[in-house]
Order: C-alpha cells, then structure tokens, then sequence
C-alpha cells in the first residue's frame, strides 16, 4: 500500500515561461497567507539587528553585493534573456545601472539619514534640535516584470540601506530572477533574513499588503495600484506607487534632429516598448516635423524584433491585445502607420511601429500602450506641444530636445522627471529621485528622497540653559507673558 501525502500540505506552484518560446523556466511555490505573514515575522528579528549594525557596517554588506551582481552578470543576464524575454545587452545594462544604484546608497546612507543639528530659533534659542531617521521596520516591494532587477532595486537597496530588512514579491512573470537576487545577497550577507523572497500570483501581493509591513513599494499599473492602496489602507500601511505613465518626447525647432530622432526610437522601442518611463508620445515643431519623421523612419525601419534581434519578446501575452487595439483604433480614426501597421503584431513579437496623424483623444494617444510603437504629431510651437504633452492623467517621464529652451520647457512639463537633450537618462543618476504625479503615482525612489521614504524622521530637543522667559509652564509670570509678546514683536512684527 502507498502512502501519499495529504493534498492540503502539498504546496500549490506555477511556472515561470520563457516569452519568446513558451518552455518552461522554472517552478516556483505560491506563498499561503500565513506563510507570507511569517516572513515578514521572520524578518522583523532580522531588522532589529541589520538596524543596530549601523552605517558602515551595513555599506561593507551592500558593496559585497554590488560586487557579487557585476562579478555574475552573466549568469544573471542569461537567466534575464530567458524569463524576461530582453536581449542579453539591454540586460547587462539593467544589472550595470541596479549596481550603480547599489553602490550609491552604500555609501550615502549616513549623509542623507544619519543625525544633524538643525536651528532651533530665536524663541527656542536655549535648545539644541536635531533630526535623523531611523528605520521602518520591515519594507514590502511588489515588483514588474519589466525591468526585474533595475527597478525593484530601487526599493530594495533604499530600503536596506536605510536598515530595514526586506519581503519581496516579484512578478509571477519573473519570479526566478527575483529568488535570485535574494540568494546571492544572502550569500554576502549571511543567511539572517534580511532579504526574503514570497513568489505567487496576485493573491501573494495582496497578503503582503494585509501581512503588516511597515511599508510596501509597488511598481505596475494604475488600477493595480488602487488595489494595492486599498489592501494597505486596512493597516494604514504607507506606499510608495510607481504606476506607469505615458511620456511625452518635444522636439522644438532648433533641436539636433539626428540626437532627438535616435533618442525617440531608442526610448520608444528599446525593452519592446515595455518601459514605464519610455517614449510614446512624440510631438515636433512644424518647420522640422518633416526632417525628423524621415529620420524616425529610416532608423525604425532597420530595426527588428525577434530572437538574435535588438528587440525582444512582449514579455506579458495579454499585453499583445492591447497593443494591436491602440493601432488598430489610431488608424480608424485617421491615423498612418509609416512603419509597422497592424500586421506588425504577432503572437510573441510586435514589430517597430510609427504612427502619424493620430486623433488626440485616441488610445495610441490616451492609454499607455507598452509596446514599440510611437505617435508623432506636428505642432505650431512648443506651447501646444506642452498644453498636448501635459493634458494626459499620467507623469512619470519626458523628455525634450531644444538648444535655446530646453531647460525651460522641461520645467513645464508636467512629470515627475525629464531629460533634457537625452531620454530617460534620469533614471541612472543615483542621486535623482524617481517617481511621478497623477495617475502615475507618488512617493519616490532612488536618492536622498528615496533613501528617506524607507525611515522614518525622529526630531528630538535639548535644553541647553534655562531660558529667561519662562513659556512652558504654569508658573510662568505676568512678566513672562509679556516679555514673550516683546519679542515676537521685535522679531516678526516689523513690515
């Protein structure tokens, strides 16, 4: 007689395709609620000592694994090309820039969180005040598939530089690379869980909402970020939301058209289009909308996408319906494909597309597509070029190319960041935040702003001579009263 295992205590697991040939990557585990509640348990212990470890120390961990990430890259790009989708190049470069960032925060995490003295005024003059942050606790990251080590890295590192241990859930489209990021950082740091992985579908993300973190970072789509705010309302769990966007590229009559029309194919087609802060909206001054859309599409059209090419698989199947809906509605509505078409959608790959005189209230236009395919509009001037770049709910990126304005025009635009002359560059200076407004989010990573969104401010005073003027207690004099009313006069009264 065979004696088999109760089905209750088999563990339920899904797996991980690759998206250019539908083989299997790999399996991997879904996560019970109660086994993502323990994690997170399990690495509040952890957090207390990786805290009590302190800056330097917790740098020399963080570098070793800087170290470790460029040193295997290869291995890590190889498993990128085959669960991701991206040619080995655009994943070595992804590795290069998280390494950069890892370095970073390494290494400025005692200037950006550590203690300062601050002013203490003239009212409170007989007190010193100072300011420093202090650990969360225990930070959740829920991260894309997009760009799976870049991206969730920039929650990851902050947060353990900050001090605080680390639950991650990668996408169920990428769970591999997400497990293998945690092991190699627990091969350099020990196996404390300071860094835990929780792999599954959407009902794992949600349980990491509910499980008590002291804050999750979630990077994905908008709506998906309303759930994720919702779940973590019930604890009144802050977030961080990087939710996508729908950027905008102004090309003005004095830019360097050969740099702009490179920067608007690279920044639209580069990943498959899969960026959230990549280029999908093009808008060109008339007297050299001509010049630039030859120059578009003779670069567009050398480009292919396939395996061995520079632009790899739609990563997420679903993804293919809606990229084909957003060409197949520009060109109802008036629209030209220049390049590509509808025909340049297949059942793994979308070809370069490049789409002119497409209605404004379009999908092509409206909705963030996440494919390579760009609209390119003519303008009058740069003023309809921003009223129609800004009248979007998203803003996350932009970017703008002029010699005169250009500096001026990327202030107007309304998003998060921008690049002026160059495309999505923002995104690999460590000490830039990154994030957007509207429908695209809020809160930051990457930076000082970014380290400090993973701790939390502690303002403390302290008495250094009894002050004169007696204010905070009840045995303060007539005389107090009015020497205090004496001096807000002199200080602020005057015009």
């Amino acid at each position: 007689m065979t004696v088999t295992e109760p089905a209750a205590a088999i563990a339920e697991t899904f797996d991980s395709l690759n998206p250019a040939t539908g083989e299997v990557v790999g399996t991997h585990r879904i996560f019970t609620d109660a086994e993502v509640n323990e994690t997170v348990q399990r690495g509040r212990k952890a957090a207390a000592w990786w805290a009590e470890l302190g800056f330097a120390d917790r740098g020399k961990i963080l570098r070793g694994w800087r170290s470790a990430l460029v040193r295997r890259s290869a291995e890590l790009a190889d498993l990128m090309h085959q669960e991701n989708g991206k040619p080995h190049a655009d994943a070595m470069i992804e590795i290069v820039l998280a390494a950069d960032h890892l370095d970073w925060a390494s290494k400025h995490a005692r200037k950006v969180l550590g203690r300062r003295r601050v002013s203490s005024g003239m009212l409170m003059i007989n007190q010193t005040a100072s300011v420093e942050y202090q650990p969360l606790g225990v930070v959740g990251v829920i991260g894309p598939w997009n760009y799976p080590v870049f991206t969730p890295a920039g929650s990851i590192v902050y947060a353990l530089a900050a001090g605080n241990a680390v639950v991650f859930k990668p996408s169920e489209y990428t769970p591999g690379i997400g497990q293998w990021l945690a092991d190699s950082f627990r091969e350099v740091a020990g196996d404390l869980p300071l860094f835990q992985v929780i792999t599954g579908l959407g009902a794992t993300g949600n349980a990491l909402c509910r499980s008590g973190v002291d804050k999750l970072a979630f990077t994905g789509s908008a709506a998906t970020g309303k759930k994720v705010m919702a779940a973590c309302a019930e604890n009144l769990t802050p977030v961080v939301i990087e939710a996508g966007g729908k950027d905008a590229l102004l090309v003005d009559e004095d830019a360097n058209l050969d740099a702009a029309a490179d920067a608007a194919v690279w920044g639209g087609m580069s990943n498959a289009g899969q960026t959230c802060v990549g280029v999908e909206r093009v808008y060109v001054h008339e007297r050299v909308y001509d010049q630039f859309l030859d120059k578009v599409v003779t670069l567009a059209k050398d480009l292919k996408a396939g395996e061995g090419e520079p632009i790899g698989p739609i990563t997420m199947p679903s993804q293919l319906k809606v990229i084909r809906r957003h060409i197949a509605d520009a060109i109802e509505h008036g629209g030209r494909a220049v390049v590509g078409g509808l025909d340049a959608v297949g059942d793994r790959y979308v070809q370069p597309t490049v789409l002119v005189d497409v209605p404004e209230e379009s999908a092509a236009v409206r909705e963030e597509t996440f494919g390579p395919t760009l609209t390119i509009a003519k303008v009058p001037d740069m003023e309809d070029a921003l009223r129609r770049a800004n009248a979007t709910n998203y803003g996350l990126g932009g970017a703008v190319f002029s010699r005169a304005r250009g500096l001026e025009l990327a202030r107007r635009l309304r998003s998060g960041m921008t690049s002026v002359n160059g495309v999505i560059t923002f995104a690999g200076v460590p000490s830039l935040p990154f994030g957007g407004i509207g429908e695209s989010g809020f809160g930051r990573i990457h930076g000082p702003d970014g380290m400090r969104e993973f701790a939390r401010p502690k303002a403390i005073t302290q008495q250094r001579f009894t002050s004169p003027v007696r204010t905070t207690t009840f045995t303060r004099r007539p005389s107090d009263d009015r020497q205090l009313v004496r001096m807000a006069r002199l200080l602020y009264g005057r015009r």
